[in-house]
This record gives structure tokens, C-alpha cells and sequence, in this order.
């Protein structure tokens, strides 16, 4: 019985006919549900080959994220007590805890807003500098990622173990460059966000430095979508790399914010369950156990569909010989005019 199961999974079933060029998606959106769907089983098992990569990071924002829920959670408990003139015990809170909120305190008044403001910019603080080694470590792996879920994308076969080797072996010079720059970001807009911030109250002339970070920091956010996959299809410089990495992010603006978008929806999800429902604790280990079992590998996948498209119409089709809409029925050719990028290295 189970053999034949796997043989009808593999094979299909006896009597049907043979699979036709015709058969293949229409379009980018069937091909991506039926890759979805293909490949799924796979991409959890590259999801929990990597993990160890990217535990670090999860670890660094599910502690702090936890720590300043439980502080939220025992600085209302302590106001609350205050304002029922309930006399505060050891049993209650600790003596060191009654002495942080003690200096938040006037004339018998606990200022819930100003601990939460500095308990958010402390615990943000900490999770920028503790990201740095955190997203350091992950440049190899996501190149390897993203050679794995481009091919898978497009239909064609990867070895999970084999190719996502190497991958990270040709490419981990470029992606540590790219990891460090990324793991440098947090820590410089926080920065910078509060150092201008502080000199804008003497003039509002700093708030132009100020959101010109802001935006820098947006702009990388968007071309990491397009870094990695260029990284592994093309033969270019670092220099080149960054570039046209950044020139794609912002030219196609809507829909890279769009897919970076769609795959924070389970974050804003978590979000929306810890602030108004009492399953925050439930939610947190649900957005964990997402991560952990497929979230990763998912959200690459997601990208790699998206950045096949934009690879075939504005580099790919001004390639010669380039093969063009991987996985489709039928090839069509883009007639917007872009710069052609370097030589494809597939």
C-alpha cells in the first residue's frame, strides 16, 4: 500500500496522460503556488538545516521582546497597587525592583509613560548591539538560502545539502560584506535617530539628517530583498553588487515594500494577539515555532519568486542566450528598456 502511495506521488496514476509543456504555469503566480506546493516539505527540512545560523538572532529579539512584556506587565501591576493604596510587600516585588520604580514616583504617582519610554529605548539599545554578531553570522547561509529557493522557484531542481554548500563556498566573501553592513544598520539609526532627534529640539534644521538616515536604512531594508539572489545568478564586483542591488529595490519601489510586507504579516499578527488579547504568551510561541519550522526558508522562497521576475525582465532578456521565464508555459519578452547587467553566472 505504501508503495504504491509513493509511486502514484511520484509517478502519478496508471492511465492518465503523459505530462505536456502545456501543462506547465501561465503565469508567475500559478508558478509560484505550484512550487509552493512542491517544495514546501522541502523547504521546512532547509529551514531546520539553517536554523542554526539564525537561532542567535530569534534568540535576541524573543528574550527582549519578553523582558519588556514581563516589565510592562509588573510596572502596571505596581501602578495599580498604587492607586488602590495597596501596601507594596517583598512578596510583591522585590526590594531592588520597588527602587527602579521608586525613582518614576512623584508625589505618590507612578509615570507608567516615562518607564515604558525608557524601558523601550533600553531594551531597543540592547537589542541593536547584541544583532550586530547575530546578523554577522547569517551572510553565507543566506546566499546559500537563496541559490537553494532560486532554482526551486523557477522549477528546477537544487540539492538541499550539495548546492546550498556550494553556495555559501563561492559566495561567502560577498555575503559576509553584505551581513556586515546589515548588522551595523540597527545600531547606527538608533544612533543616529536619537542623537538627532535630541539636537532638533534646539533646531528643527537636524530633522533633515534625522529622516536621511531613516530613509538610508529603508533603502538597504529593500535592496536585502535583491543582495543575496544577485549574488548567486551574477559574476559582479561588491561594488556592483550593492548597486544594483539598491537600483532595484528603489525602482521597483511598490512591489519589493509589498512582498517585504507580506512576509511580516505572521510579526503582525503576534503583535496585534500580545497587545490586545490576552494570548500573548501563546502568540509568542506560536511566531517562534513559525520561525523555527519554516519561516526562514519561506520568506526566501517568497523572495526568490519575486526576484526571478525582476531578474528576467530588466537583466536576463537583455542577455543573449539567456533563458528567460524558467518554469512557464510560454516565453515572453519584456520591451522595457533597462540597463543590462553583468554576466549571469548560471
Amino acid at each position: 500500500m505504501f508503495g504504491k502511495l509513493m509511486n502514484g506521488y511520484f509517478y502519478g496514476k496508471s492511465g492518465k496522460g503523459d505530462f505536456t509543456p502545456d501543462d506547465l504555469p501561465k503565469n508567475r503566480w500559478e508558478l509560484f503556488w505550484a512550487m509552493l506546493r512542491v517544495r514546501f516539505s522541502a523547504l521546512t527540512r532547509l529551514n531546520l538545516m539553517t536554523l542554526v545560523a539564525f537561532l542567535p538572532y530569534l534568540l535576541v529579539i524573543l528574550i527582549n521582546v519578553m523582558n519588556l512584556l514581563s516589565s510592562w506587565s509588573n510596572a502596571i501591576s505596581y501602578q495599580d497597587a498604587l492607586l488602590n493604596g495597596t501596601e507594596i510587600t517583598d512578596e510583591m516585588f522585590t526590594p531592588a525592583i520597588v527602587e527602579v520604580y521608586n525613582k518614576y514616583t512623584v508625589d505618590g504617582v507612578f509615570e507608567l509613560g516615562r518607564y515604558s519610554r525608557e524601558l523601550t529605548q533600553a531594551c531597543l539599545w540592547s537589542v541593536v548591539l547584541f544583532l550586530i554578531p547575530a546578523i554577522l553570522i547569517t551572510g553565507p547561509v543566506e546566499a546559500g538560502i537563496a541559490y537553494v529557493c532560486r532554482n526551486w522557484a523557477r522549477d528546477e531542481h537544487a540539492f538541499i545539502w550539495s548546492d546550498f554548500k556550494d553556495a555559501v563556498k563561492d559566495n561567502w566573501k560577498q555575503a559576509l560584506g553584505i551581513s556586515a553592513i546589515t548588522s551595523v544598520f540597527p545600531a547606527i539609526m538608533y544612533v543616529c535617530y536619537h542623537f538627532y532627534g535630541e539636537m532638533a529640539q534646539r533646531s528643527v534644521i537636524f530633522m533633515v539628517p534625522q529622516m536621511l538616515v531613516m530613509l538610508l536604512g529603508f533603502v538597504w531594508w529593500l535592496g536585502l530583498v535583491f543582495f543575496y539572489p544577485l549574488m548567486v545568478s551574477y559574476k559582479m564586483t561588491f561594488g556592483q553588487l550593492v548597486k544594483n542591488g539598491l537600483m532595484l529595490g528603489v525602482g521597483r519601489l511598490p512591489q519589493t515594500l509589498g512582498f517585504r510586507l507580506v512576509c511580516l504579516v505572521p510579526v503582525a499578527i503576534c503583535a496585534l494577539l500580545i497587545l490586545f488579547t490576552g494570548v500573548g504568551m501563546y502568540a509568542i510561541l506560536a511566531i517562534s515555532a513559525y520561525y523555527i519550522i519554516c519561516g526562514i526558508a519561506l520568506s526566501r522562497f517568497i523572495f526568490a519568486s519575486f526576484t526571478n521576475s525582476v531578474f528576467d525582465r530588466f537583466i536576463n532578456s537583455k542577455i543573449e542566450g539567456v533563458r528567460i521565464n524558467r518554469g512557464l508555459s510560454e516565453e515572453t519578452d519584456d520591451d522595457e528598456d533597462e540597463e543590462p547587467s553583468e554576466q549571469t553566472n548560471e
